[in-house]
């Protein structure tokens, strides 16, 4: 990861983990359908703010990653937000194509645990 030129005082407002991440979560903009998780740093975060395309940090590979840059499931970002306690990024986005890597719309709708009845 590198060092981002993160506005210093939004930077100073962010509860990173012991990793330097923040988790993110991605909402259709839309339609308000939660699309899935995943994580910026500081770097990711301003790229994302500069280029209103999602970018994120690759746990899995260590490097950074502008969804849909290989599979043109783009996420254009229409707002940023950042919750009450700076501890967890919303991104509303404009989701073009499946958000999951799997190729669905969502990551969230392989495994119903409960539901109320």
């Amino acid at each position: 990861m590198t060092t981002a030129d993160l506005d210093p005082m939004l930077a100073a407002r962010l509860k990173r983990t012991a990793d330097g991440l923040v988790p993110v979560i991605v909402q259709e903009a839309t339609t308000d359908a939660v699309l899935m998780l995943a994580w910026m740093d500081d770097e990711a975060l301003r790229r994302t703010l500069d280029s209103g395309q999602a970018t994120y940090w690759s746990r899995s590979r260590q490097s950074y990653w502008v969804k849909g840059e290989t599979s043109g499931h783009r996420q254009a970002v229409r707002e940023v937000r950042l919750d009450c306690d700076g501890d967890t990024i919303l991104l509303k986005v404009d989701q073009t194509g499946a958000a999951c890597h799997t190729g669905t719309t969502t990551c969230f709708d392989a495994d119903l645990i409960w539901e109320q009845r």
